[in-house]
């Protein structure tokens, strides 16, 4: 099967386009990560008083969906995440900006392990083995557009790669003639 070059052109640009649009949403939004205890509040421990009926006293709800930009709790506004490029009037240099992101990384990857860590304490301390189906942690609809985009990109650069060898062949043909 053969298609055209205008085809593939078409088609690399409506990708690029799409996948640009789906990634601008992703980094936009605040919905990465999400974090629902409402299970847990409902009927977790101190749920109920002791006649049995609810326990409205319990502290604020623990619900929260983050960004990459911020986190935002169920009843309190939106915490903006610290973002050290930020900074107005502050010169950096690209390494220094290259080392920050490695600080950065390292800094992520070992407070997902400590979070780790710590719920696995907060497992042991309860004594709760339920807690795990009370607590529902997942990834958001903010993550998928992102997965989506660079899926879309690839198919991008393969389209873009498709209508280079069809452009090369079309000239070998040319030069051939």
């Amino acid at each position: 099967m053969r298609v055209s070059l205008a085809v593939l052109a078409g088609a690399a640009a409506l990708a690029g386009a799409l996948s640009f649009v789906l990634l601008a949403a992703a980094i936009g939004t605040d919905f990465w990560y999400i974090i629902d205890t409402q299970r847990l509040e409902l009927g977790g421990p101190g749920a109920q008083d002791g006649a049995g009926g609810a326990n409205r006293s319990q502290l604020e709800p623990l619900s929260s969906h983050s960004g990459l930009w911020r986190t935002c709790r169920v009843q309190s506004p939106c915490a903006p995440l610290m973002n050290p490029f930020w900074q107005e009037n502050v010169t950096v240099s690209d390494s220094s900006r290259q080392l920050l992101a490695l600080v950065t990384l390292a800094g992520i990857s070992i407070y997902i392990a400590y979070s780790a860590a710590a719920f696995r304490e907060a497992l042991c301390l309860l004594g709760e083995k339920d807690l795990l189906d009370q607590v529902d942690i997942r990834f958001g609809w903010s993550l998928a557009l992102g997965w989506i985009s660079f899926v879309t990109e690839l198919f991008t650069g393969a389209a873009f790669l498709a209508a280079a060898r069809a452009l090369s062949l079309s000239r070998r043909q040319d030069q051939a003639i």
